[in-house]
């Protein structure tokens, strides 16, 4: 296993657990809403609410959660397409178990190249750790199965664009993807559909990606600039967002979708059993190795 595949391995990974933190926390926290809507009304106990008035209700009423049951998918053109299992939780952070399988596009090829294409991901409030598999400890890992990713690390990697992710990874919660539609400015309500046995009412609006992830995560006139030539290299203007609400004012689907340089981008999560019970053990340090000691480390090879 040469240097140039396990960086780009560690990238990947690094990679789908951004894409997958993300499918629990959303994209950003606006920080303030628009009160700008197209479409018809809510309903909520025979009384008419507009998709604004609806939506803020569903915002307080996740972010009170604290903890949810998440199975989700993800594709970006041939670069990656996953499916995602676990329990997130946000009272203090992102935190979680989730199990991440690869089946498709050049991630998988780099997971098999390591031996697996099953990952399972920890994710505690400063960062996340990932399994790598027997074959990576004994190729690259010093015998250490786990690679830990702090969010330091990674904000250092990757400039502006590493700064707003460790914001939103570590101060976001699941109805960000709702707070996205209120600071749109173009959210409407669809209508009233079934989502695994629910009855859910279907929001739908689209969000301009880079000006939102910038404002939501505070960033100063330079960083912000860099973010929308990283956001401009990916090709990533806008978002499409559609969320499906439960009759207690849960989320229970979110659908995001995108045209990037690198194909078309779609995700799509079922949240469900609010408030299950979540632990989150750190992996023994015996058994772990830093990405940043890792890329030092295939440096010097």
């Amino acid at each position: 296993m040469n240097s140039r595949t396990m960086r780009r391995a560690g990238l990947s990974i690094a990679v789908a657990a951004a894409l997958t933190g993300l499918a629990a926390c959303g994209s950003g926290d606006s920080g303030g809403s628009s009160d700008k809507a197209d479409g018809g009304d809510g309903k909520k106990g025979g009384i008419n609410l507009s998709p604004i008035a609806a939506l803020r209700t569903v915002e307080k009423s996740t972010d009170k959660a604290d903890t949810a049951r998440i199975d989700g998918s993800t594709t970006m053109g041939s670069v990656t397409a996953m499916d995602m299992k676990g329990v997130m939780g946000w009272s203090d952070g992102i935190t979680g178990n989730v199990t991440v399988t690869f089946t498709g596009g050049s991630q998988a090829q780099q997971m098999r190249q390591l031996g697996q294409t099953k990952l399972d991901y920890r994710y505690l409030k400063n960062g996340f750790y990932a399994n790598m598999g027997d074959k990576f400890a004994e190729q690259a890992g010093g015998g250490k199965h786990w690679l830990e990713y702090d969010y330091d690390t990674l904000a250092e990697l990757s400039g502006a664009a590493g700064e707003a992710f460790q914001d939103q990874m570590q101060n976001t919660t699941p109805n960000q993807s709702v707070k996205m539609l209120l600071a749109s400015g173009d959210v409407k309500r669809v209508g009233e559909e079934n989502v695994r046995g629910t009855t859910a009412t279907h929001y739908s609006g689209k969000v301009d990606v880079a000006d939102f992830t910038a404002k939501s995560a505070d960033l100063d006139k330079d960083q912000m600039s860099e973010l929308k030539k990283q956001f401009d290299q990916v090709g990533m203007d806008t978002e499409t967002i559609d969320i499906w609400v439960d009759g207690d004012d849960l989320l229970v689907k979110k659908i995001e979708k995108a045209d990037t340089k690198n194909g078309p981008f779609s995700q799509t999560a079922y949240y469900s059993d609010y408030g299950t019970p979540l632990s989150v053990e750190k992996p023994p340090a015996s058994d772990t190795m830093s990405f940043k000691d890792l890329l030092n480390k295939q440096s010097a090879m």
